[in-house]
């Protein structure tokens, strides 16, 4: 160590304090860097902390008591200060994002890259990729990309058993991976890395190229404070890297084809499912919740010795209501969302607008409920199929091979390998759904589901949708394969609407929401209220400096759609 006393920055894990320290070096802890894990001293207490930058020496300071171990690389550091001036939250929170629970002290040796020849690789971009598609030659265009160029291959998918087979995919052909829980192998820099969401933090100190898979799947975004979304911290770092990014979606939203252009031709339809739509309007009352063509085809596959999977989106009672007569939806006349039955009559589950109950289609007044939870379907199912059911949800661990029937929600998709049949049961409340990526939601669960059964070119399975809604866009597309119109109307209305990534748009909440939201009106925002949350809009980084300069306010949760 050099006679010059040297001082270093430090944040502590302590993210309810959000404020660098500076700590001396000792001779004990010479070998610091940026992105070491050290423990410090912070107003009496012992606490951990990450190395962020050198400082001077100016005043007396309190040692760095030890150095723990390797954290993030410098460059993940530098991203994890980004990432917290976008989403406004404690540096400390994306630190530990790229932090390991253990603590390593050494790293292992990095192998070479594997060699990959492709006749016509594929260029950077977004695709819109069908739902059984085996994006393989994706990532050997990656692999390719990154040719001789120093850095690491990063293949992002949405859920850890996803990640975990393509680890094995990777090592059968020999090719050096680092998984998601081998932190020091993605802090050394191993040629390839797999992971999930917190992975797009990985340690790694460069990318060569990255490849997100069903990008606009929800698992990418944070759904607790910050709300992050991978998506942009890949984009982020393959712009900082000049890496070379490929980003596979069923149906690409407006937010990923900003994040990763060109927008690339639509993939062959022969790669999504065989979908059958079961229009219920008039089907027989005594058809119970599943129709008479549906119930069919479940006995061919119990014949067959394949799995029945009925996918409900809700587990509570649902508020679809339907006209005893004509079967049409109850529908608003405004915003097209779904009407509830309420004392006064039918009220809009959107725009709370009150109006007298008749159906529209053929003045009638008598309705029923057609959508139930995920208990009261598997009861029903099983009784009309005559097998018992295993309910599946969240909380399910997994289901044991030889299951016949399974009836769940969308958890269903990431705890099952194979299918011969996937019934759509309440389609609709994709359809209708009270949000602007609805449409996009609908046709990427029939995309989940298109990975149980097989693409239509080698006819596995199939896919059943019932509905009471048989002229929708959605329905349309479905019917012929062809998702570029739903593509251009969701980048439309974003504009139109100023939805990221044309805007951004921060929801307010918490007991001092209020407080925010008027001092945002004052300063010239657009923000409107709900029950629950104020949502704020802005262009730019101006919403977030509006938002800063109010101060700390107790009590407020902050949501970011990182529009730009």
């Amino acid at each position: 160590m050099s006679d010059a006393p040297r001082a270093v920055r430090v944040v502590t894990e302590v993210a309810a304090v959000d404020r660098e320290f500076d700590y001396l070096v000792t001779d004990a802890t010479a070998g610091l860097a940026v992105g070491d894990r050290v423990r410090v001293n912070l107003h009496g207490r012992s606490v951990r902390g990450w190395v962020v930058d050198d400082a001077p020496v100016e005043r007396e300071l309190k040692p760095v008591v030890k150095l723990l171990g390797k954290g993030p690389s410098p460059a993940v550091v530098d991203l994890a200060r980004w990432a917290a001036d976008i989403w406004m939250a404690p540096l400390a929170k994306f630190l530990t994002t790229a932090t390991p629970p253990r603590i390593y002290r050494s790293l292992p040796a990095v192998p070479p890259r594997p060699r990959v020849t492709m006749v016509a690789p594929r260029e950077p971009g977004t695709y819109p990729w069908g739902a059984a598609h085996d994006p393989l030659d994706i990532i050997e265009s990656a692999l390719m990309f990154a040719g001789d160029r120093d850095g690491s291959v990063l293949l992002l998918v949405p859920t850890d058993g996803w990640a975990q087979r393509l680890v094995e995919r990777c090592r059968r052909r020999d090719w050096p991976v680092a998984g998601p829980e081998e932190w020091d192998k993605q802090r050394a820099g191993w040629p390839i890395i797999v992971g999930t969401r917190g992975d797009a933090f990985s340690p790694t100190p460069r990318l060569a190229a990255a490849v997100i898979i069903d990008a606009d799947d929800d698992a990418y975004i944070s759904q607790s404070a910050p709300t992050w979304n991978a998506i942009s911290v890949v984009a982020e770092r393959c712009r900082r890297d000049d890496a070379a990014f490929f980003l596979l979606s069923p149906v690409p939203s407006p937010h990923s084809s900003e994040a990763c252009p060109p927008l690339h031709q639509a993939d062959d339809p022969s790669w999504w499912p065989v979908v059958d739509i079961v229009d219920r309007r008039m089907s027989d009352p005594r058809d119970g919740v599943l129709s008479s063509e549906i119930v069919s085809a479940a006995h061919r596959c119990f014949a067959e010795g394949k799995t029945v999977v009925v996918v409900s989106q809700r587990l509570g009672a649902g508020r679809i209501n339907a006209c005893k007569a004509c079967g049409e939806l109850a529908t608003c006349e405004t915003c097209g969302r779904l009407e509830d039955e309420v004392s006064e009559g039918l009220r809009c589950s959107a725009c709370e607008v009150t109006r007298e109950s008749f159906c529209r289609a053929c003045g009638r007044t008598a309705f029923r409920r057609v959508q139930q939870g995920v208990s009261t379907l598997a009861r029903d199912v099983g009784l009309l199929l005559g097998r018992e059911a295993l309910e599946v949800t969240a909380a399910t661990s997994n289901i044991a091979d030889g299951t016949l029937l399974v009836v769940g929600t969308e958890a269903v998709f990431p705890r099952l390998r194979r299918a011969g049949l996937v019934v759509m049961a309440d389609f609709d409340q994709y359809l209708l759904a009270p949000r602007e990526r609805a449409r996009r939601d609908a046709l990427m669960v029939i995309a989940k589901a298109g990975r149980l059964v097989g693409p239509r070119r080698d006819a596995h399975g199939r896919v059943m949708v019932q509905t009471r809604r048989n002229d929708d866009d959605v329905l349309r597309a479905l019917r012929t394969m062809d998702v570029r119109d739903i593509m251009v109307g969701d980048a439309d209305i974003a504009e139109i609407l100023q939805l990221p990534p044309f805007a951004t748009m921060i929801e307010i909440s918490g007991d001092g929401r209020a407080e925010v939201a008027d001092a945002l009106r004052a300063a010239g925002f657009s923000v409107s209220d709900s029950a629950d949350v104020s949502t704020a809009r802005g262009v730019g980084h101006e919403l977030r400096k509006a938002i800063r300069t109010l101060g700390r306010v107790e009590n407020v949760r902050l949501a970011v759609s990182d529009g730009r």
